[in-house]
């Protein structure tokens, strides 16, 4: 699965639109980065960017957007409503998919050493790539500004993390580090009080209010005001009125969507706004959202109802919309809001989006591609998807309420091997036309035959895996098919039937294609170990076709 990191840098240029033109070019220079939005704030004379890519992409161009800002603005004659002390101010990564936040250290680390050694740049780390936790926070670190950095940078205490010591006069110094999502979300109320969303906001923000007594603030033994705080964590929130929708909302920041997700932060809303006589009716995004928190709020409103939770992605995001209320104010369009959607690539997926019709008129034209590796991949997707209908079909059915959860724990499984069966169906194409490209290489050179030997070779054995891949989540698949044929819906056991026999072609089909790609891969012992292995498979699923076939024509009796 893909990794995907977000970074958010603070440039300090928020009115030479040519600068930041520049600067953002850099980044869109780099392979494998989307650059999602650029912010500039006249007042505040700074620009906030937001792009997204794999790891080390996003290090690149982050590294190459710092250097750039660095050689075009002059912190020395820079004015700003906003706190800042470098001409790239902070530069957070942020982890999105399929990366834990102990990785995105390291990328930020990594980062940071680039830009302290090669830009001698002084650099901070903060947040979770901060270990010092007097340097932690990023409002202490820039305290001072960079008019007083000349003097702090100095200190025995304030030595950078990386690079020089000395304050760049021009550049600046720059804060680097590792932090959580943070989602700007808007629930809206069925009031135009702003004290009433306020009290709201005060219920759930982590923060809470202040205690009071008689109208008083009920002080400590400090003397300091005693807090209530509220019910929600890593959560802050005011109310507010929005003149141009007529209605007060409850507007938060999710700091920490890993402690409080966004549909545990509309359900409290809801609850307290109830508590109060109030209802809410809706809500709004504000920019991007990742598409595990759209995913989990989906399952979330299907369990609650106690529904399976094994439906297609697209069934989940479209149930989140609804049950949150996403749409209320505007269209919500999720290829344009969901992070790991706008970073899909059209040709990644070519196949898989054409019409039934187009795919069988694709595979039926004089092109060698797609070929029976991507048909293995996606008779083993069709073969899944046969049993994980029979887990939904199972967890509804009438009088088996209370095994709702049973099957729709299966019906999740096989979504997930259908998705990436799916994924593979283009996988596999891509694999034979990364071997042609390879062939298309000159060789009119000693160097140049020998450059095509190895792209031969890496496109070859790229070629292996993938079908063999196939033939791994085809197989075991058929155990999630023969869970469906013994105990599902017994009206749907020739679906279960039927999805097996696809299963096993898939793994026979995908074995050929290994077989027959291995054939041309020079690396014999791994040519052995993989045909070993592929054979096991096979066997194996033969094997378990004829037992799942067993139950399922005894059950159909005739």
């Amino acid at each position: 699965m893909q990794q995907i990191i977000e970074c958010v840098p603070n440039f300090s240029e928020g009115r030479d639109l040519n600068i930041i033109k520049q600067i953002t070019d850099e980044i869109e220079s780099v392979e494998g980065v989307h650059l999602l939005n650029v912010d500039p704030g006249k007042a505040t004379n700074r620009t906030v960017v937001t792009f997204v890519g794999e790891p080390k992409a996003v290090v690149q161009a982050a590294f190459k957007a710092i250097k750039k800002a660095g050689e075009l603005i002059d912190m020395s004659k820079h004015t700003g409503e906003h706190p800042r002390m470098g001409a790239t101010d902070v530069c957070p990564l942020i982890p999105i998919a399929n990366i834990t936040m102990e990785e995105t250290v390291e990328y930020a680390h990594e980062l940071a050493k680039l830009v302290g050694e090669d830009l001698q740049i002084p650099v901070y780390l903060y947040e979770h790539a901060q270990k010092n936790k007097l340097r932690h926070n990023l409002s202490i670190i820039r305290a001072g500004e960079y008019e007083g950095f000349f003097k702090k940078i100095k200190l025995p205490g304030w030595k950078p993390d990386f690079g020089p010591d000395d304050f760049d006069a021009k550049r600046g110094a720059t804060v680097i580090g590792a932090r959580d999502f943070l989602i700007a979300y808007n629930v809206n109320l069925n009031t135009t009080s702003t004290r009433r969303a306020n009290a709201i906001a005060f219920d759930v923000r982590e923060v809470g209010r202040t205690k009071t007594e008689n109208g008083k603030p009920v002080l400590d033994e400090n003397g300091k005001p005693v807090t209530i705080p509220g019910s929600l964590k890593n959560v802050k929130a005011i109310g507010w009125f929005i003149e141009e929708y007529g209605i007060a909302q409850i507007s938060m920041n999710l700091t920490n969507i890993g402690i409080t997700p966004l549909h545990i932060a509309f359900d409290e809303v809801c609850k307290k706004a109830d508590a109060r006589g109030i209802r809410v009716t809706g809500s709004e995004l504000v920019g991007l959202v990742p598409l595990k928190s759209m995913v989990d709020a989906g399952k979330y409103f299907l369990e609650k109802q106690k529904r399976s939770t094994g439906v297609a992605e697209k069934e989940l995001v479209r149930i989140a919309v609804k049950s949150m209320g996403l749409d209320e104010l505007a269209l919500f369009k999720p290829e344009e809001r969901i992070i790991e959607y706008l970073l899909k690539d059209a040709k990644d997926s070519a196949l898989i989006n054409t019409t039934l019709r187009d795919f069988a008129d694709e595979t039926a034209s004089e092109s060698p591609a797609p070929g029976g590796g991507s048909i293995s991949a996606y008779v083993g997707a069709l073969g899944i998807s046969l049993a994980t209908m029979v887990a939904n079909l199972s967890s509804h059915k009438k009088g088996w309420d209370e095994r709702w959860k049973e099957f729709s724990i299966w019906a999740d499984k096989g979504q997930l091997y259908k998705n990436e069966l799916m994924q593979l169906v283009d996988a596999d194409t891509k694999a034979f036309n990364q071997i042609m490209a390879a062939m298309s290489l000159s060789k009119s050179t000693d160097e140049e035959k020998q450059m095509r030997k190895q792209a031969i070779q890496e496109a070859t054995k790229f070629a292996i895996e993938v079908p063999f891949k196939v033939m791994q989540l085809a197989y075991e698949s058929m155990f999630i098919i023969k869970e469906m044929a013994d105990t599902g819906n017994p009206n749907s056991v020739s679906d279960a039937g039927v999805g097996v026999l696809c299963a096993r072609s898939a793994v026979i089909g995908a074995f050929m294609n290994v077989r027959i790609n291995a054939s041309g891969y020079d690396d014999k012992t791994f040519v052995e170990d993989i045909i070993a292995k592929g054979r096991d498979i096979e066997s194996n699923a033969i094997a378990l076709e004829t037992e799942i076939l067993k139950v399922v024509n005894e059950k159909i009796g005739i």
